[in-house]
Formats: structure tokens, C-alpha cells, sequence
């Protein structure tokens, strides 16, 4: 039997601004990028591909309109005057960094948009969404206005959509999203376990903590979001990234796991005391679910830490086919890679799990600014009156395909550097570029330029 629930993959579509600025500390693919040249047009066309490619598969896709960039409204809350091209102009000349920031098209990561629950799991059987503070990153820092904005209008039923403020913007409550957060359950319309992973607890042992990179999420901003989704506690898991891990470049779960519903994909170094967490898990999973998940880990000796973060071996998409198999989409440095293509190969070789088979795909462009397949989606479970009560315009068809690629080849540039970011024409590019998108989209006005159309906002 089918199941009457449903998970849609929502992409973050790749920025107008995608640009090399090598802004993530902790990301090494970020860093190791950063000041190359980029290709905002490839970038968002390998994006619209990883979708289409799910889509041609038969499963649930679904677009995240990209957030406008540079964002002139952050630039003026920090004492930047006049016209918008002189502010541009301006800051790339006082802080050129400072313009990177405010320039990131790191929305695209979508995986870092928010934390969902399905109404299957929450007490008052609502879909729960919180928007991530994203504090850890200052060129992140400013994304969850935008964010819940645009999760309130495809999903504005309050009979069945719960919207949560981000967390306070504290170290305390640092909240990196679902990079951080994996549901498993037996199937999608059944109800599952939540798993929280955290980098550092407030006033932890030094000792307890990476010494290289720093821990991003806090367990106290995933207990908090856990109690706003009203979560049984039952159906919770709180996890502690270890700290090795961390410094190895792990700066977000996804990074080292990934879930599907009764399959669980680790790494043998992910968390303090793996064995203790994956035991919880499997306990928990079979007291929820009433059978045994399938908890696939990878040793060390087999794919070192390295590897794995070198390739974005775990940060694959692991989705369930039609036919209820399981595929694992991952990038194709997985492939390029003899240890990670080695294991993979030994992996379907077995046959004692769903996993049937690995399609490799390019998105080359994110990953060399860190973030793989799974960094571009954010999982929603929706039951079929959910899914009724949602915007369908945003939901991947083969003409909304062909639109937005359309769209990218007509607006992005195929060549970027972060001087280019202090060009004032690029403002303009965009802004042409996302009036049209919501159009598209059919989402309504979304961006600050669009407000102010409606209702001019005064500069002093």
C-alpha cells in the first residue's frame, strides 16, 4: 500500500549572486574556494538539474525562491547612506567584506531555512515550522525574516501549519536548521522519531568541545525547538556532534548522516559515544514504529573523516522510489573518489537494506562552495489535506522546469568574482531577475524592493 503521506523535497534555487567569498569558517570546501571565480548561471542550472532529476524519478519536488542579494537593507542598518548605488559603491570600497556578506546567496542551502515536524509527530497534529536563526554566520545572520516570509505564503492554512519565530539571536540558542534534525519512521504516513544534533551545550567542558573549529548548533536551541513542535519526548533524540568531527570540517550533521524513513546512513565518528546514540535510536525507533530500522554505519578504516567531508559522502539524498526502494543521490565527487566509489559498490552489493542503487549528480558549483545535494532541500511530510492546503505553484512540473531554466539563462551571468560584487548593475540584474521569479511562482511580493513599491519606505 501507498503511502497517504507524502515527503516533497523543497531546493533553495541558487542565487543571482552565487559567489566564491569563502565566508564559512568551519566549511572547509568554503574556504578552501574562497576569491574563485564563479558561475552564478551554472551553479543555479546544476540546481534546477538535481531537481528535475528527482522530479523524473517520482518524487515530490518543490522550489525555494532565492533571497535578494546584495541586501541593502542591513547595509543601511549599519550607517550606510544615499542612493542604493552609492552605498554599493561605498562599501565595497570601505569593507569589501562586509559586501561579501551582505552579497552571500547561501539561502540556497536550504537544508538551513528552517526545522519541520509533521503533524503525524507533533501533540496538536500540525506541521510545525521554525525558521533558523542562522546566528553562528553573520552573512546567514539575516536570512530568517525572508525565510518565514516565504514558508507563511505556500504554507498559510493555520488549521494546519504551525509558524514559529527563530529563536533568539543568542550564542545560547545558535539554530542551524535541519542540517541538524533527522526524522525516521517506519513509513511517511506513520508516526516516527525526531533526532537533534548539537555542537556544544551552554557552559560545557572545554574538553567536550572542538579545538580547531567552532560547535555551531547548541542543545539548548534544539530542546527549544523540540518543545515548540510539541514533540513527545519519547519520539526525541538529542545527540553531541563529536568534537573530532567538528575539526574535521563536520560543521553540520548532514555532513556526517543522513536519514530516510527505517534507514539511518552514519559515519562510525559522528557523535560523542556513537554506539550509545545509535542504541537510543534503535530503541526508540522500534517502541514508535514496532519493528527494527536498518542503521547502516560506515567505519573509519574504510572512509576516513576526511574522505567522507571531502566528498560529501553522507550529505547525499537518501529518497524512497516509487516502487519503495531507496536511492542515494550524491554528488559526483563521490564517484570521482576510489574509497567512497569502493564502498558504495560494497554497499549495494549486500542487499540486506533498501538502498538499490546510487545515482551520482553534479552540482559542482555548490559543492565547492560547501554544501552537497542534501544542503539544497528541505524535507516536508504532508498528509494529502496538507498538502491540498499548500501553494501549489512552487511544486516542480515539467513546464515550471523548462520556466526557470528559461528564466536563469535569461538573467545570470556566467562569470563572477567578489569584485564584481561592488558593481551596482548586479543589484539591478537581480532585482529584474527575482520581479519576475515571484511572478512565476505566483507568490505575491516577497523582497524589500517589491515592499516598497506598495509602500515607500523613507531614508533619511
Amino acid at each position: 500500500m501507498l503511502d497517504q503521506a507524502e515527503e516533497i523535497n523543497f531546493d533553495g534555487l541558487v542565487g543571482p549572486t552565487h559567489n566564491y567569498s569563502g565566508l564559512s569558517y568551519g566549511n572547509i570546501a568554503s574556504m578552501e574556494h574562497g576569491k574563485l571565480i564563479s558561475n552564478p548561471k551554472k551553479a543555479a542550472l546544476q540546481g534546477l538539474a538535481k531537481m528535475y532529476k528527482l522530479f523524473s524519478l517520482g518524487i515530490k519536488q518543490a522550489v525555494l525562491p532565492p533571497q535578494e542579494r546584495p541586501f541593502i537593507p542591513v547595509l543601511r542598518s549599519l550607517g550606510y547612506d544615499g542612493a542604493e548605488d552609492q552605498i554599493i559603491r561605498q562599501v565595497g570600497k570601505d569593507s569589501p567584506s562586509l559586501l561579501m556578506s551582505c552579497s552571500s546567496a547561501a539561502s540556497m542551502w536550504a537544508a538551513n531555512a528552517a526545522t519541520i515536524s509533521p503533524s503525524l509527530d507533533s501533540q496538536d497534529h500540525k506541521v510545525h515550522f521554525t525558521p533558523a536563526n542562522l546566528m553562528s554566520k553573520f552573512h546567514r545572520s539575516f536570512e530568517a525574516p525572508a525565510t518565514s516570509l516565504v514558508l507563511r505564503r505556500i504554507f498559510d492554512n493555520p488549521t494546519y501549519f504551525a509558524h514559529h519565530y527563530p529563536l533568539p539571536t543568542h550564542p545560547d540558542f545558535a539554530d542551524e536548521g535541519a542540517a541538524n534534525h533527522t526524522r525516521l519512521c517506519q513509513r511517511y504516513d506513520q508516526p516516527g522519531i525526531q533526532l537533534f544534533v548539537f555542537g556544544r551545550r551552554i557552559n560545557q567542558n572545554p574538553d567536550q568541545l572542538p579545538k580547531r573549529f567552532p560547535a555551531r548548533q547548541t542543545d539548548e536551541a534544539s530542546k527549544a525547538v523540540a518543545r515548540l513542535h510539541r514533540l513527545s519526548p519519547k519520539q526525541v533524540i538529542f545527540a553531541q556532534q563529536s568534537p573530532e568531527a567538528i575539526d574535521a570540517g563536520v560543521f553540520h550533521n548532514d555532513v556526517v548522516a543522513v536519514g530516510n524513513q527505517n534507514v539511518f546512513f552514519y559515519h562510525e565518528q559522528a557523535y560523542i559515544d556513537t554506539p550509545q546514540v545509535i542504541e537510543k535510536m534503535r530503541i526508540a525507533f522500534i517502541e514508535q514504529c514496532q519493528t527494527n530500522p536498518h542503521l547502516i554505519m560506515v567505519p573509519a578504516k574504510q572512509v576516513p573523516l576526511q574522505e567522507a567531508v571531502k566528498t560529501y559522502l553522507f550529505n547525499s539524498q537518501l529518497v524512497t522510489l516509487p516502487d519503495q526502494t531507496m536511492a542515494l543521490i550524491a554528488p559526483q565527487e563521490c564517484q570521482e573518489s576510489q574509497i567512497v566509489s569502493r564502498f558504495l559498490q560494497e554497499l549495494l552489493a549486500r542487499g540486506d537494506h533498501p538502498i538499490k542503487q546510487v545515482i551520482h549528480q553534479d552540482v559542482r558549483e555548490s559543492m565547492q562552495n560547501g554544501g552537497g545535494p542534501a544542503c539544497l532541500r528541505l524535507r516536508v511530510v504532508l498528509m494529502p489535506k496538507e498538502k491540498a492546503a499548500m501553494n501549489p505553484s512552487v511544486l516542480l512540473t515539467e513546464e515550471l522546469y523548462q520556466q526557470l531554466t528559461k528564466w536563469v539563462e535569461k538573467h545570470y551571468r556566467d562569470h563572477l568574482t567578489p569584485q564584481d560584487l561592488a558593481d551596482p548593475k548586479l543589484l539591478i540584474e537581480g532585482r529584474h531577475a527575482l520581479d519576475e521569479l515571484t511572478q512565476i511562482l505566483q507568490l505575491g511580493p516577497l523582497y524589500p524592493f517589491q515592499m516598497q513599491r506598495i509602500m515607500p519606505i523613507p531614508h533619511r
